[in-house]
């Protein structure tokens, strides 16, 4: 795991909590439907390839969000696009994408990386900044990982291919996340969300059995996942009087968004009691 130069414990991404179900279905264009959970650290979607399938690539694009700062407050968001990380004991996760972080200065920073977890995530000399237009894919062949991340406003790319020490392509997932900050002995715990306004994911496909199609295609089912961070449950949240959200819209031709909100917690339901962030739990 790489160090964040603004706080002193390892940054993780990709590492999933256990999520509460809340709907067995709602309904999704195109007549598909889509499962709903909350977690204290995913939000967006995640497609099932179902038994004895798997992916094997996964994409989309999305533009650099604005990370707004506060003075004193250190929070980390992160956009990506990867396979695995979601079954239930999941030890590995392929992926790639951007952050959009604050530190406690109230200084705003941005990068791009790629992570094969359970290894250590690297920030990729891909320059990016707020409002740059970013194309992302990750692709799985036998044990090798070809992660690829392009800046369509700049011209500049990167990709590399790594050997993989563990492999899942049972998922792929869109999504944007708190990461984990964990210290030397492996604790870890989501860190705060910061407020990046909106996101919006475009040309989101996957391809599983040879079979390429966007997010919600028929062929694989599709999980809806909504953070939430703070109030009862006693999650990390940006303040203590506040539940701070990340809402994914609904898909439309592998395209949807995510919204940030922060509620006063005194006129927000009670959040699921999650429990920490140690990586890989989800049902």
């Amino acid at each position: 795991m790489r160090v964040h130069r603004t706080i002193s414990a390892a940054v993780r991404r990709g590492s999933l909590v256990a999520v509460t179900l809340l709907a067995a279905a709602l309904a999704a264009p195109g007549g598909a439907l889509a499962a709903s959970a909350v977690s204290s650290n995913w939000s967006g979607y995640v497609a099932r390839a179902g038994s004895g399938r798997s992916f094997s690539s996964v994409s989309a694009a999305w533009t650099v969000p604005t990370a707004a700062c506060t003075a004193g407050r250190e929070t980390h968001s992160a956009v990506w696009v990867g396979l695995g990380g979601y079954s239930k004991g999941a030890k590995a996760l392929e992926q790639a994408g951007t952050d959009s972080d604050c530190g406690r200065s109230g200084r705003a920073t941005y990068s791009s990386w790629v992570e094969l977890l359970p290894a250590a995530a690297s920030t990729v000399r891909l320059k990016v900044l707020p409002g740059d237009r970013i194309s992302a894919s990750v692709t799985v062949r036998g044990r090798n990982a070809t992660l690829r991340l392009s800046d369509l406003t700049t011209g500049k790319r990167y990709w590399t291919t790594r050997r993989l020490s563990s492999i899942d392509v049972s998922t792929a997932d869109w999504i944007v996340e708190a990461p984990s900050g964990c210290d030397s002995g492996g604790s870890c715990r989501t860190l705060n969300l910061t407020n990046f306004g909106s996101v919006a994911f475009t040309n989101a496909t996957a391809t599983s059995a040879g079979h390429t199609g966007p997010l919600g295609d028929s062929r694989w089912p599709t999980v809806q996942l909504l953070l939430r961070q703070g109030g009862p449950s006693g999650t990390t949240a940006s303040s203590s009087s506040a539940i701070v959200s990340a809402t994914p819209s609904a898909y439309a031709g592998g395209a949807f968004s995510v919204a940030y909100g922060e509620t006063a917690a005194a006129q927000a339901p009670a959040a699921p009691a999650l429990p920490g962030s140690t990586p890989g739990a989800a049902p």
